[in-house]
């Protein structure tokens, strides 16, 4: 079973600003639970003027508490209490054609919840045929403007599928319950109704839709958190943005942490 979100929202400012502050986005006052980002690859490919880049980030995340309770006990391991998660992201920008797309995936849990989030940013009639003078647009310009974002993320479960510790356990329980003669046939049946109502298809899609649910509420964050940044930008520029981001570490590690002025 496979669940998919749409939305589509624009930010009030050109593209050339939008696509600078996604790789300054962090940290900001709506994500202090990013608690780093490192870039593991970034080229730009002369032939198509395009800027890749693959950074993995940080954060402070533990499984829904709704998700948790679906979970037999110990199934996550050991590391499941550490409440920090990976979560990689691949990114491609053309200027040139004014549009940036994105795709970010989470590292942790994928056999509980799989979720991949594709978000496509542009300006309005990107392609510069039928705007030749976006090309070389006046710096001035660069924080006016429009730029669209479509976002769609896929949610996928494969929790209780065949060989995971959840299926073999139900199916030793439901192998007990047929075992014990000494039972009343009242109490096997009721044993067996009840391991057997452990439906993996309906657990999938009850993690898939608490899985959207949080995902609604962190698209709301995200871009509150990119207008925080947008904000700065126009106000002061990359200076404005770059003190952000060090009143913004200061606030979730404290003048002690790792970003410590010296």
């Amino acid at each position: 079973m496979v669940k998919f979100y749409e939305s589509s929202f624009s930010y009030d400012y050109a593209f050339p600003a939008v696509s600078l502050a996604y790789f300054l986005r962090y940290p900001n006052p709506y994500a202090k639970h990013v608690l780093s980002t490192d870039v593991i690859d970034r080229h730009f490919d002369p032939e198509n003027q395009r800027l890749y880049t693959t950074r993995l980030h940080l954060k402070r995340s533990k499984l829904p508490s709704a998700v948790l309770k679906l979970l037999p006990k110990g199934i996550l391991g050991s590391g499941s209490d550490t409440g920090q998660s990976y979560i990689l992201e691949k990114s491609i920008v053309d200027v040139k054609e004014g549009w940036m797309s994105t795709e970010t995936k989470n590292l942790e849990w994928t056999g509980i919840l799989s979720v991949v989030e594709k978000q496509r940013y542009e300006r309005p009639n990107s392609d510069s045929s039928k705007n030749p003078s976006s090309n070389n647009e006046p710096m001035e310009n660069i924080r006016t403007g429009t730029t669209n974002v479509t976002t769609s993320t896929t949610f996928l479960s494969r929790f209780g599928q065949a060989g995971t510790r959840f299926a073999r356990r139900k199916g030793e329980l439901l192998q007990e319950s047929q075992e014990q003669s000494l039972d009343s046939t009242e109490e096997v049946r009721a044993k067996k109704g009840i391991f057997a109502s452990w439906s993996t298809s309906s657990l999938q899609r009850t993690i898939e839709v608490i899985g959207m649910r949080r995902t609604r509420e962190a698209l709301i964050k995200s871009k509150d958190g990119m207008n925080v940044v947008l904000g700065r930008l126009r106000s002061g520029g990359l200076v404005e943005v770059l003190e952000g981001m060090r009143r913004d570490r200061e606030a979730i590690h404290g003048q002690d942490g790792p970003w410590k002025r010296t």
